[in-house]
């Protein structure tokens, strides 16, 4: 990696289907370094199947060495089941950063919407085409877990230049400046 380049590994955390996505940021310039969605089975005992989520997400710290972790962060909704393997996800891979010492956040899903696309509502096909272009990739990422964890590494990865550069806001992207007003909405 060459110097100035922040390297973030992104979660969109799920109990059947995780996905990962490492990117490298230099200036405001993304690059796809790794996809993957680690998936488990429905039919496997939940000790098993966070067993292999973990597993899956620690090889590709491991592997792919990020300079820090981006987690979506759980948020409430109607399917409990739902929320509670999305919790449990988030735990582990919480518990993985700590372990290595690997600076982690936690972004909503506005926030990252509004980093990659400049619109808080985005939907998953919006977000995707947003990754595909800034990725400069021929297709977008499939399936929706897997551009999401590289929309959540983007936004993080161009937070934490905006941060390590202490550059003022000004020079931020629109995206960038649109996420820091949803961060700031979101504290409220």
């Amino acid at each position: 990696m060459r110097p100035g380049t922040v390297r973030v590994l992104g979660v969109d955390p799920g109990l059947t289907r995780c996905g990962v996505g490492v990117v490298d940021v230099e200036r405001r310039t993304p690059t796809l370094v790794h996809v993957e969605v680690v998936r488990s089975s429905a039919d496997e005992a939940i000790e098993q199947r966070l067993l292999r989520i973990a597993r899956g997400v620690e090889a590709a710290i491991d592997e792919h060495r990020p300079d820090a972790i981006a987690l979506e962060r759980v948020f409430a909704q109607a399917n409990l089941r739902s929320v509670m393997g999305v919790a449990q996800i988030s735990g582990v891979v919480l518990r993985a950063a700590a372990e290595r010492g690997i600076p982690i956040s936690l972004l909503t899903p506005t926030e990252v919407k509004s980093s990659v696309t400049g619109y808080g509502a985005a939907d998953k096909r919006q977000v995707g085409e947003m990754v595909r272009r800034l990725l400069r990739l021929d297709v977008a990422p499939k399936p929706a877990d897997a551009a999401d964890a590289l929309a959540i590494a983007i936004a993080e990865g161009w937070r934490a230049r905006v941060r390590a550069s202490g550059m003022p806001s000004g020079s931020a992207t629109p995206a960038q400046r649109a996420w820091a007003a949803a961060e700031a909405r979101a504290r409220r």
